[in-house]
């Protein structure tokens, strides 16, 4: 309230002091509207046709001029998201702190939003560290890109007429391999501390170098991320982690600081020297993955940059004297619930994490019936897919996974003939009886303790 009471009082213009953007022509940069997916067209197209402002914006744009092929498609317009609605029949309208229309066109979804107002406008609301909590007020094209991030995500491409409307010379920016923050970069933060995460992982993907006046001030401000809702973080982290470049994000975000205590996925994955192996096949397996454009699991990928916490801490109880299966469950929970209070691990990701790890035991057992049940798991293919990863780290013998593969693949006669080979699981350390105190003869001895401790 008083933070609206004194934007009353001191009022600034809501809009910037005009400038003309570059438009730039076709053969200034090179994207033809073919390139373009045709929902996307489409899109824009209905939207002009109906008298409205619309362009194919952000990512798709930027990464159509480095060459890489865009995993999605966003547009902004002049239309609210009310007459987005309207324009399409198979459409939606999302979100609170910003309304944007989805709208459905074959298989694809393209997400609509409206030109965004200036930083200034009163209802924008924020939190005591300057984080925009809520911002549906709309505006006209030029604020919509001073709001935008950084200047290569600031770049609105026309199909009609295959042209770019660049305000703040983010096509210049691609060129010489610079990401800068549009406006002061620790107020840009301030209002989202995700866009450190961001800049991190937009440069490691697309191979730019920070500006530095947009690096200096990451590592100081990196406590901000404490304030951020851990389902964002998560969210961020998972784009992190397939954007075909996990592994260079990841160390760029421990050379900006960006891992000790704020994210602790972070510091179990970069500072676990016993499992620094896995870790890395892992995430190497999942960039192929990613640039062969297959299909990767958050469940399968969180079980792998997580087993070796699970590792240390199902060791430390087994030696404290618990039960091996109670033990490794208890380390499960352990683990996820200490990741849960910075990102929100959804419950089914953490059920296909926990499924994953819970069969690890299980292919210990390559006996009678105890084999048939494992490779009836829903699980089994991810499960055997992490066992063999670990054969790969050297952490247990490749023969037991091809063993389970000839096991799976076989015939009846032929699985039979594997359990009779397989060597006998390891029998589990036999617990020590107590013996029993001698009572010395007495008053309170009985004819029955006398026969137990002698029977002669």
């Amino acid at each position: 309230m008083i933070r609206k009471l004194l934007r009353k009082v001191f009022k600034r213009p809501a809009t910037p002091a005009r400038h003309e953007p570059a438009i730039l022509p076709v053969e200034r940069h090179g994207i033809r509207r073919e390139q373009l997916s045709p929902a996307a067209r489409k899109v824009c197209a209905v939207l002009q046709e109906k008298g409205f402002k619309a362009f194919v914006v952000g990512g798709a744009v930027r990464d159509l001029l480095i060459g890489q092929p865009p995993k999605d498609y966003d547009v902004a317009t002049s239309a609210t998201p009310e007459e987005v609605r309207a324009a399409f029949r198979r459409s939606r309208i999302i979100g609170r702190r910003f309304k944007i229309v989805h709208v459905m066109s074959g298989p694809e979804t393209i997400e609509v939003s409206t030109f965004r107002a200036s930083q200034d406008a009163e209802s924008t609301d924020t939190d005591e560290h300057g984080r925009v909590l809520r911002d549906n007020v709309f505006g006209n094209q030029q604020e919509d890109a001073t709001r935008r991030d950084f200047t290569v995500n600031a770049l609105y491409y026309d199909p009609g007429t295959e042209t770019i409307v660049d305000y703040h010379h983010g096509v210049a920016d691609i060129q010489q391999k610079t990401l800068r923050v549009i406006g002061d970069p620790r107020t840009r933060y301030r209002e989202d501390p995700v866009r450190m995460l961001r800049a991190v992982r937009l440069a490691a993907k697309l191979g730019l170098a920070i500006d530095p006046a947009a690096r200096q001030p990451i590592r100081e401000m990196g406590p901000l991320l404490e304030n951020v809702p851990a389902a964002r973080l998560f969210d961020e982290m998972l784009k992190l982690l397939f954007s075909g470049h996990s592994m260079k994000c990841l160390q760029q975000l421990r050379g900006e600081g960006l891992h000790h205590g704020l994210l602790p996925l972070l510091d179990v994955i970069l500072e676990q020297p016993m499992g620094e192996r896995f870790v890395t096949l892992a995430l190497e397996n999942t960039d192929e993955r990613v640039r062969e454009d297959k299909s990767v699991s958050p469940g399968f990928l969180f079980s792998t940059l997580l087993w070796h916490e699970v590792l240390k801490t199902w060791d430390k109880k087994k030696a404290g004297g618990d039960h091996s299966q109670p033990a490794l469950f208890e380390a499960m929970d352990e683990v996820l619930d200490a990741q849960a209070g910075k990102l929100a691990i959804t419950r089914r990701i953490a059920g296909d994490i926990k499924d994953i790890w819970a069969m690890q035991p299980r292919f210990d057992k390559r006996t009678g019936k105890a084999a048939y049940r494992v490779i009836e798991q829903p699980r089994y293919r991810a499960g055997w897919d992490f066992l063999r990863l670990r054969a790969q780290a050297g952490e247990i013998p490749m023969e037991i996974v091809d063993w389970w593969d000839d096991f799976a693949h076989a015939g009846h006669d032929e699985r039979e003939a594997l359990l009779r080979q397989a060597p006998p699981e390891a029998a589990p350390a036999a617990k020590k009886r107590r013996r029993r105190k001698r009572k010395p003869a007495g008053e309170n001895a009985t004819p029955a303790d006398d026969a137990v401790v002698d029977p002669s």
